[in-house]
């Protein structure tokens, strides 16, 4: 009778152990559990930890509450200026209520993904290529609203959406390279003029000192001078001013001449040289 009793329990307490065992569920920290009893969901979410649930019963969903990085393929489109270009972008988003993620929808990342695709078709279709190329935060906004308005009815939250990379095909680089080089080029134009400008007008005042003052044109020749002889050129070719000619020039007028004896003055003393000699000769 006591053995019988002892098998009893031991079967009891075996059954018991395969029914924890089978209704035992661990659920992790970054998870939810979504039960379902006979194919109705449970209000109750579980939490991270140990659970129980009833055996051929209850069935329990285990939903992933991390940020999630999905990438979107790329997607060919016409912007609104009639450019072909490819767009790709990524997605950020997490599950915000476990139980809807499961029940109102059959896949959420798929759901997500596909709506991510036709967003980022559309947003391709209403903007303008400079807009894609350099306004792209806009864009991103734009995007995250389109994606987050049908998924907050999944229990999926969008964190961020960014455009990756925009392609270009190959002519349309080539004309924006072209169009770049010729701004660059009206630039440079532009800055050239505006230093020839400004050194006229610096020019022109040293021109008005330089008329004041005539010997200041001197000085600045020899600066000049100086200044290629210290390059040690074999052959030095300077421009002679014709400022520097007429300052000579006046310079010359205002000196006076040498004195010059008049010719009456000196005829005497050359009659009188032919009787000097006469009158050496004849002294013994």
């Amino acid at each position: 009778m006591v053995e019988e009793l002892v098998a009893a329990g031991v079967s009891v307490a075996s059954v018991g152990l395969v029914y924890v065992m089978a209704g035992a569920r661990v659920v992790k920290q970054y998870e939810r559990g979504v039960v379902l009893r006979l194919g109705r969901l449970r209000s109750e979410v579980r939490g991270p930890g140990f659970t129980m649930i009833v055996p051929f019963v209850d069935r329990l969903r285990k939903v992933n509450m991390q940020i999630v990085t999905m990438p979107v393929p790329a997607q060919e489109g016409i912007t609104r200026d009639n450019v072909t270009v490819r767009v790709d972008a990524v997605v950020y988003f997490k599950v915000v209520d476990a139980a809807d993620a499961i029940i109102q929808v059959e896949d959420y990342r798929f759901a997500v993904s596909q709506m991510a695709q036709t967003s980022l078709r559309s947003i391709i279709g209403k903007s303008d290529l400079d807009d894609l190329l350099s306004n792209r935060e806009k864009l991103n906004q734009g995007l995250e609203l389109m994606i987050d308005s049908p998924a907050m009815g999944w229990g999926v939250q969008i964190d961020r959406v960014e455009i990756k990379d925009v392609s270009l095909p190959e002519t349309m680089k080539r004309s924006m390279a072209r169009q770049a080089e010729a701004d660059r080029e009206r630039r440079a134009r532009v800055i050239n003029a505006d230093a020839e400008l400004q050194a006229s007008k610096k020019l022109a005042e040293a021109a008005g000192v330089m008329s004041d003052q005539p010997a200041a044109l001197q000085l600045r020749l020899l600066q000049t001078v100086v200044a290629v002889a210290a390059e040690k050129n074999s052959t030095l070719v300077l421009p002679f001013p014709v400022e520097l000619l007429r300052f000579l020039e006046r310079a010359a007028q205002a000196q006076p001449g040498p004195v010059q004896e008049p010719p009456a003055v000196q005829q005497p003393v050359q009659e009188q040289l032919p009787s000097l000699d006469v009158s050496l000769d004849q002294n013994p």
